[in-house]
């Protein structure tokens, strides 16, 4: 009998499903959007009852695709996007919406830690920057603003480990994602009360689950969710991991050589370590899903989600010829216009900055020459140019790799892979097979866990395949450098203006 495993994936605003057979092959995929909730400007909500109606629907849908018996399914797990708030109420409800990781309500709280010394006392055992959409800080503005909600809080879980909780009924921790949190003592992989207290939210402790690691069994399919799913009751539910672990161990990223970047909402860069790195340019280092090795990540929230945000807003179904997708119009319209003759500038800060914290999306240099051709290059070069940034503060830390490995949106457009590798002056190789990558590094859990493989290297081997290399252009990658120092020149000049739009 043929055996299936299933990949759930959560992102920013889109769940999905995809089912695959033991060799990675992609047997069906359904995804279903959840709607975000902006009550206020740098406000990201989704609710949380939806969001689980949402995946149940991803995961019937796959069955009915695929028309692949339940039965046949031994195992699946969860990704989601890491950070954010999914807090699960004393009342056995949602204690509040869940709060996506590019909210930056609680922008205020990091910046204290750092200016009365309380991050740089926890940095030995954090090993991270604190940001605005960490569980740390999103708890402390809770705290401070909606003490009722804080007070009725049960279990604080990222995304994923809350739909798992529906899946199972256990709450639990996988280590990826919650590593990544603000909250644990990461070089020892430990929740310390002490740390919690020193940001002023000690009794969180108390709402923490027990810790888990990414192809540990954590619990099996419910009645009630066998019957809102369509799986077989009992069914194995694996940790499952970070989204960005996820892809990660989708492009056979098990040995520290290599480098990945994976372009959606979020900018992520990232390569694994046995041992963190502290005192470097780089931000964050969090627990791999492999144990023993921690992730070492430079990441903002600034990636291709700025496209959707352009076609959704700026892009009218008028534009697009009849026959052609919007992506393929956008493709023509970039490629149109070289590099060299596109003197526009766009800062990805739509959802946040990797230069202030109150950074807004910018377009500079705009004349009235210019038209929507090169306003799209300029997203796509920027976008670019915001990994650059962040890549070069890993390299600061290692050597350079042999290539790059690539995934995310930006990864399906052939122009959009060339042009990364003209800006990191490095090869770029993408996954064969699928696109679903953080669905596909799941399904390696759920398979590992089943005890089909006996680690992640020989599920990668048996479930991974990576494409030809995309060689940079030596021409290119000199008129790249240029308007990257352009880039940079911009993004400095404005860091002094942010703080004037909340006057």
């Amino acid at each position: 009998m043929d055996k299936y495993v299933i990949g759930l994936d959560n992102g920013g605003t889109l769940s999905k499903a995809a089912l695959f057979d033991l060799k990675g092959r992609e047997m069906a995929v359904y995804s279903k959007s959840t709607p975000v909730i902006h009550p206020r400007p740098g406000y990201t909500e989704r609710d949380m009852e939806d969001l689980w109606e949402s995946n149940c629907e991803c995961i019937r849908g796959v069955l009915g695709q695929s028309k692949i018996d339940p039965v046949r399914v031994i195992g699946l797990a969860v990704s989601g996007h890491g950070k954010g708030l999914y807090a699960w109420g004393k009342d056995g409800k949602p204690a509040c919406r869940g709060i996506v990781s590019t909210d930056n309500r609680a922008w205020e709280y990091p910046r204290k830690w750092k200016n009365d010394g309380t991050w740089e006392r926890l940095y030995p055992r954090l090993c991270q920057e604190l940001i605005p959409g960490q569980q740390a800080a999103l708890l402390a503005w809770m705290k401070d603003h909606e003490p009722r909600v804080y007070e009725n809080i049960r279990w604080v879980f990222p995304v994923k480990d809350y739909i798992r909780f529906r899946l199972t009924g256990e709450a639990c921790y996988e280590a990826t994602d919650i590593s990544g949190s603000g909250l644990m003592n990461v070089k020892n992989a430990r929740f310390d009360r002490d740390l919690l207290e020193e940001l002023g939210i000690g009794e969180v402790y108390d709402k923490l689950a027990p810790l888990k690691y990414s192809s540990e069994r954590c619990g099996s399919v419910t009645e009630e969710a066998a019957r809102l799913t369509g799986l077989k009751t009992g069914t194995p539910v694996a940790g499952g991991m970070f989204d960005i672990d996820s892809c990660a161990m989708a492009m056979d990223i098990t040995s520290p050589e290599l480098l990945c970047t994976i372009t959606g909402t979020w900018s992520i860069n990232e390569f694994i370590s046995e041992t963190p790195l502290v005192g470097t340019q780089i931000a964050m280092n969090s627990l791999y899903a492999i144990p023993g090795f921690y992730l070492l990540e430079e990441c903002s929230p600034t990636g291709a989600g700025n496209l959707e945000w352009i076609i959704k807003n700026l892009i009218a179904d008028s534009h697009v010829p009849e026959g052609r997708s919007v992506y393929q119009y956008i493709e023509d319209r970039v490629s149109s216009i070289d590099p060299e003759e596109c003197d526009v500038y766009y800062l990805p800060f739509l959802y946040g900055s990797n230069t202030h914290p109150l950074g807004k999306a910018t377009f500079a240099g705009l004349t009235s020459f210019h038209d929507k051709g090169h306003m799209l290059r300029a997203v796509y070069e920027g976008v670019a140019f915001s990994h650059k940034m962040h890549i070069d503060r890993l390299l600061s830390a290692r050597e350079a790799p042999r290539a790059v490995r690539m995934a995310g949106g930006a990864a399906k457009s052939p122009l959009w892979v060339q042009m990364f590798a003209d800006v990191l002056g490095l090869p770029i190789e993408t996954v064969s097979g699928t696109t679903e990558l953080g669905a596909l590094g799941c399904a390696m859990a759920a398979a590992v866990c089943a005890g089909e493989y006996g680690d992640y290297a020989e599920a990668a081997r048996s479930m991974v395949r990576i494409n030809e290399p995309v060689m940079p252009d030596g021409e290119k990658r000199g008129i790249y450098q240029k308007k990257y120092e352009k880039y940079r020149a911009v993004t400095v000049a404005l860091d002094g203006v942010w703080e004037k739009f909340t006057v």
